[in-house]
């Protein structure tokens, strides 16, 4: 039976503690008004308080930590407070604050078991190793890690110290470099939890290992090769130096924190207990006051903030219940996965060809079988997510379709007769979404009977993997078709952002200059690895070159056009480059580009005879920091000009779409973020040097103009 006196007294609190009549005391954490809980600076004192209280009382025999919401444990730490840290020694008394609190909660002399239900990350990882044992629910829904480093961040309550003991440092050095999530039964098989019940029974289980008194973890079964690693000095050493190569080599020292996280781990190995939580500590002080962490927290409350938003403000989405998509290649069978796996929506593929629908869900079949094989899922929730995704070479099931997304060949014509096509298969509200790379929405509603349904939904590819989706409306899509794309998007597991229709959009209007500057460079005589090289030390997850075989040669060359036409000679390709068509170059698509396709080799290798085929001949294999500026600048002039024209309804928008669209480097927030740390005044200073030097292209826009002489940001 509850105290229900109990619960009376402390349901005002975050924390509250339920005796029941065998003994053990349920500690329920319920973050009042908040959907999830997460751990704040201010619950110190009440937890403090509340662990007093169990000390004192000789009737608890054991303690089970539960959350108070119904589908989550504890989501982490509040991000927002260490907005208010102004120095790395406050961060740093904040972590300690943490880890004091978690060490009273281990040092209860009762057992004490976290029952773990949905997400548990971070912070809330960090609760639940300090707890003797840890039981989770079976639950698609549970979900276990140590995020930080996603922030510039590493665990500062305890979590570098604690879950290397647990999991073993191989493990751990994984976890935390990567931010990698762990399933119920993953986290059983690597000894982080201790049992994994269904969630029915999770509570009960909790309390019966409580009772039992075996809540200590159990101890690790170690191969030859852990005891070899792990085991010795020598060992260890191999281990951490290389872990410290691979970050190195990933990271190009942009982040700091993936080296300060295997700094922490060693400690934990090979130093006194108190060393290394102060160690962590003093690293996570210094982390949180870091412009890389800065720049990523505000990363993350930006795409926090655009999940609460709509398309227009005001105008609720329509419900989707089921959509279609028209072509079964690439595109097409990646945008058909993400919204049966994702949206979990029922989507009905039309191709001209049975081949095509078969392509598709092979897909569809081959990303979820590989979820299978790691045990990520049951065989039996992958037939179920396949089930969801039907085809047709005619237009049957179509009646009901509440979406479409066209995903056919870059042919206006073909386009406009797949509107019309639609509008008499389909409802009269039916949204006919294009996945247009460069054709304007305007023009391919341009014969629809009704274009208020028409809209732009531009993915990137691989559809499954790329977070960012374009929602392009034209002058007469309605406010309604906006948001109910946006809210499909989102459903998909994508961020959208609202962009104006205009030639390249906004991701290939920005990334089309920095692209072709990268061209000239390479004409200019630096070599094709030198450059690739270049722009991946600067931050961006691939070279320009390597990014040209892998999204094809040919694509750009049909985008380049439509952009100089449109938008001015700053957008023309270099006419060198002609000759990589005209000898089947296309990229990856044809295992003849830029880099090597037919060899065996692991790394990358240069196909040096496209020197020779644009007349060539490499004089720098050194690419300057001046050259890299060059393209970089190109991009950031472009975002500058998409923001004045309003392809971009703000910075915020613009910076999301550059990270999740091309990559750049989010450790420096963005392209708008990036010019405000450089400054208008050096950015116009150094386009006009080079467009004295090189050309118009490089001409400043007005609006960085007007910036630098009036002393203005894009951000207050």
């Amino acid at each position: 039976m509850t105290d229900v006196k109990n619960v009376e007294q402390e349901n005002n609190n975050t924390f509250s503690l339920v005796r029941q009549e065998n003994g053990i005391a349920h500690l329920i954490m319920d973050v009042k008004g908040d959907t999830m809980n997460t751990l704040k600076a201010e619950f110190g004192e009440e937890v403090s308080e509340m662990l007093k209280e169990i000390r004192q009382d000789q009737t608890i025999k054991g303690i089970v930590l539960i959350s108070g919401k119904a589908d989550s444990f504890v989501a982490g730490a509040d991000v927002h407070m260490l907005a208010n840290c102004t120095s790395a020694a406050e961060a740093t008394t904040l972590s300690r604050q943490g880890q004091i609190i978690f060490d009273q909660l281990e040092n209860l002399s009762i057992p004490v078991v976290a029952a773990v239900h949905g997400a548990c990350l971070g912070g809330g990882l960090e609760l639940a190793m300090a707890c003797h044992a840890i039981v989770c629910s079976d639950s698609p829904k549970t979900a276990l890690g140590l995020p930080e480093v996603q922030l510039g961040l590493l665990p500062g309550g305890g979590g570098t110290q604690r879950l290397p003991k647990r999991v073993g440092i191989q493990k751990a050095l994984d976890m935390m470099l990567t931010g990698k999530q762990l399933r119920a039964k993953q986290a059983l098989k690597s000894g982080l939890v201790s049992d994994v019940v269904p969630h029915s029974v999770l509570i009960q289980t909790a309390e019966k290992l409580a009772l039992s008194g075996k809540v200590k973890p159990k101890a690790r079964k170690l191969s030859v090769m852990d005891k070899l690693l792990e085991g010795n000095g020598l060992g260890r050493s191999i281990l951490f130096s290389k872990a410290t190569k691979m970050v190195l080599n990933q990271t190009k020292g942009n982040y700091p924190a993936p080296l300060k996280i295997i700094d922490c781990i060693r400690a934990s190995a090979e130093q006194a207990p108190s060393k290394g939580y102060q160690l962590e500590a003093d690293h996570f002080g210094q982390l949180v006051m870091s412009d890389v962490s800065a720049q990523l927290r505000q990363l993350f409350f930006a795409t926090t903030d655009m999940k609460k938003e709509q398309g227009v403000e005001g105008v609720s989405p329509e419900k989707i219940t089921k959509a279609a998509v028209l072509g079964g290649g690439l595109m097409g069978g990646g945008i058909a996965f993400v919204t049966a796996t994702k949206a979990k929506l029922p989507v009905r593929i039309k191709d001209i060809s049975h081949q095509g629908i078969s392509y598709a869900l092979k897909y569809g079949y081959d990303l979820l079988n590989k979820k299978v094989k790691r045990r990520f899922m049951r065989h039996s929730e992958m037939q179920s997510q396949l089930a969801l995704i039907t085809g047709t070479t005619e237009y049957t099931g179509f009646g009901d379709v509440d979406i479409v997304v066209e995903a056919v060949f870059e042919d206006l014509t073909l386009k406009q007769n797949m509107v019309a096509d639609i509008e008499s298969h389909c409802k009269e509200e039916t949204i006919f979404a294009s996945n247009t790379s460069s054709l304007p929405i305007g023009q391919i509603a341009e014969k629809a009977l009704r274009p208020e349904n028409v809209i732009g939904l531009h993915y990137f590819s691989p559809v499954d993997k790329m977070p960012l989706a374009e929602i392009i409306a034209h002058e007469k899509t309605s406010d309604q078709t906006i948001s109910t794309t946006v809210a499909f998007a989102k459903k998909q597991g994508k961020t959208p952002i609202v962009v104006k229709d205009k030639a390249g959009f906004y991701v290939n209007r920005i990334l089309a200059p920095y692209m072709n500057e990268a061209a000239i460079l390479l004409l200019e005589g630096c070599s094709i690895e030198a450059l690739d090289k270049a722009m991946v030390k600067f931050g961006f997850p691939v070279g320009p070159m390597q990014l040209l075989d892998e999204v094809g040669i040919d694509v750009g060359s049909k985008i380049g056009p439509i952009l100089q036409a449109e938008l001015g000679d700053r957008f023309a390709p270099p006419a060198a480059f002609s000759k990589l068509i005209e000898d089947g170059r296309l990229g990856k698509k044809s295992k003849k580009g830029f880099y090597q396709y037919n060899t065996n080799s692991k790394k990358k290798l240069v196909d040096e005879s496209v020197y020779t085929l644009l007349g060539l001949q490499v004089s720098n294999t050194n690419v300057t920091e001046a050259q890299v500026e060059r393209c970089v600048y190109m991009m950031l002039n472009e975002a500058a000009r998409c923001l004045d024209e309003g392809i971009v309804r703000n910075a915020r928008d613009g910076d999301i779409g550059a990270i999740f669209g091309i990559g750049f480097p989010p450790f420096l927030g963005g392209p708008f973020q990036y010019m405000d740390k450089i400054g208008a005044v050096t950015i116009v200073s150094k386009l006009n040097q080079w467009q004295a030097e090189f050309g118009e292209r490089f001409t400043p826009c007005d609006t960085l103009v007007k910036m630098a002489e009036q002393g203005e940001r894009f951000y207050n």
